[in-house]
């Protein structure tokens, strides 16, 4: 209860939503709820509890590929336009380090080959973007292909990103 309105846990209503709205729709629900503290083992509760009810097979699907390692709905929207067009698994915010000095945390990773989803709200301060530019030329100089995208590219022209990714994995080969 909530001002005494009732209302549903997280995990509760993030089982509710994923069992009727798009796959994309509920991963970017649940990474979101998985980041913010809800526990796998409360999704998988709520999905116990609802064994029988329409849309739990979408739900399960949902919440066996969420990830509480996606940052935002753009990351979270990428990995399942990734995973639909049968890239691999890429690993998520992994540190890369130029011996012990750390370089930065990237949002995707596939061996030699780095994703980023940029947000462009970012780059309004002009010494973002300079920090961005000499982090990326640092990732480049360790012979990392570098990929990047925007939320429009991914939501309206994802085959354009699926291309830059598909040649990066070329010249990393």
């Amino acid at each position: 209860m909530v001002r005494d309105i009732p209302v549903t846990t997280v995990a509760r209503t993030v089982i509710d939503l994923s069992r009727v709205v798009s796959f994309r729709s509920g991963v970017v629900l649940a990474d979101s709820a998985l980041r913010a503290g809800t526990t796998g083992q409360q999704l998988h509760g709520v999905l116990d509890y609802c064994k029988r009810w329409p849309g739990r097979r979408r739900a399960l699907t949902v919440v066996a590929f969420a990830s509480g390692l996606s940052e935002s709905p753009l990351e979270s929207v990428s990995r399942v336009v990734f995973a639909q067009a049968g890239v691999p698994a890429p690993e998520l915010q992994v540190p890369i380090f130029d011996g012990t000095t750390f370089v930065g945390r990237v949002d995707f990773r596939w061996g030699r080959v780095i994703g980023e989803a940029d947000g462009l709200a970012k780059y309004d301060d002009p010494m973002a973007l300079r920090r961005e530019k000499v982090r990326q030329m640092a990732l480049e100089d360790l012979g990392f292909e570098v990929v990047r995208w925007t939320w429009d590219e991914i939501w309206r022209t994802p085959d354009v990103v699926l291309g830059r990714l598909y040649r990066a994995f070329r010249r990393a080969a």
